[in-house]
């Protein structure tokens, strides 16, 4: 894959989650069993990693130093955008890294601030993507079910699309 068309993957990938605040970050625990909690996702960067915060003393930190692959969901059901992100989450203390990317929202979560100890980041080292995108509003879609129950085709349902990562 030339780097052009790395960056475009990149850039679609970003613009497909800016305005979705959380995602639904997906580990395996120590039994194999899938868990999903929400996070905000603080950044995805010019190579397509996405960067959370957590602690040191969360289940997702001790998850993922045992199983790194990872899934994270996206949605905003009010402009029809979902967004499903597969890749190898890493455990990342970098307190520069850390403080450069603080924000007031993390304060909330870490009151002593970059410095504290427990406060960490993981990067989502993204492989695959997929998307589903409808522009249509909710009654455009209605519309088009209700067209395709008549007609006995299938309805337009907006754009789907795999990025490769």
């Amino acid at each position: 894959m030339s780097a052009y068309d790395h960056s475009s993957q990149v850039a679609e990938l970003q613009s497909k989650v800016k305005s979705i605040k959380f995602a639904m970050f997906t580990t395996s625990d120590q039994y194999g069993h899938l868990i999903s909690r929400p996070m905000t996702c603080q950044q995805v960067d010019s190579e397509g990693n996405l960067w959370f915060y957590t602690s040191t003393e969360a289940d997702i930190w001790e998850n993922i130093a045992a199983e790194p692959h990872v899934n994270l969901s996206f949605a905003n059901p009010d402009d029809n955008v979902y967004v499903s992100v597969s890749g190898k989450a890493e455990r990342v203390v970098d307190r520069e890294r850390i403080k450069a990317m603080w924000n007031p929202a993390v304060q909330a979560w870490f009151p002593h601030g970059p410095d504290d100890p427990h406060a960490v980041l993981i990067r989502v080292v993204s492989t695959t993507a997929e998307y589903w995108d409808s522009h249509s509003s909710s009654m455009v879609q209605l519309y088009e079910m209700a067209k395709a129950v008549l007609t006995g085709t299938k309805p337009h349902d907006g754009e789907h699309g795999r990025l490769k990562l």
